[in-house]
């Protein structure tokens, strides 16, 4: 009986940090969205926030243009504007391919020869005018928007559904965008 009264007390610390810890988001795997249509999703898209990579550091104005190629990949230009919205302009051009064929969202991109990154689509606009993109690791994060601006409203309604997914609101960065194009 003594034992039992010993043991209970410990089951009891330890089911609840199993149950702490399983039930983190970001420790469960990154849900994506249901379906994409690549020809919808093609185009431009402007960052208006990110957890940024370290070759985005000063940069401004960020783009990505999303094109098809002839060999079925998709052609990859991320462009920038190094410390101000005029400042010199930096491009990185890659491509992509999809991993996973009956969602079309989970794609890997590679600007670096045969290395190649998760890019998933874990939040998408119905009318495709946003999008949110992430990584398995949650390590990475992107809200991009097809205007260089987005309404507060809609940008606080897309963060609030961050930490559900695994991510922390307060890691992201929003980017400076020229107040032109249609935006809100």
């Amino acid at each position: 009986m003594r034992l039992m009264s010993l043991i209970s007390p410990g089951l009891a610390v330890l089911f609840m940090f199993l149950a702490a810890a399983t039930s983190r988001a970001a420790d469960k795997p990154l849900e994506v969205v249901d379906s994409v249509d690549l020809e919808r999703y093609l185009g431009r898209w402007y960052e208006i926030a990110s957890y940024p990579m370290y070759f985005q550091k000063g940069c401004t104005a960020t783009t990505a243009d999303y094109s098809l190629r002839d060999d079925g990949l998709i052609k990859v230009v991320n462009s920038c504007r190094k410390g101000s919205l005029d400042g010199k302009l930096k491009q990185s051009t890659g491509r992509a391919k999809v991993v996973d064929t009956v969602s079309n969202a989970k794609l890997k991109v590679s600007f670096f020869g045969p290395f190649w990154g998760d890019y998933w689509i874990i939040d998408l606009d119905p009318e495709y005018q946003w999008v949110v993109v992430g990584v398995p690791s949650r390590k990475y994060l992107w809200i991009l928007s097809r205007t260089p601006l987005m309404d507060q409203a809609l940008f606080d309604e897309i963060i609030a559904r961050l930490p559900a997914k695994g991510y922390d609101p307060k890691g992201l960065n929003r980017t400076l965008q020229p107040e032109i194009g249609g935006g809100e």
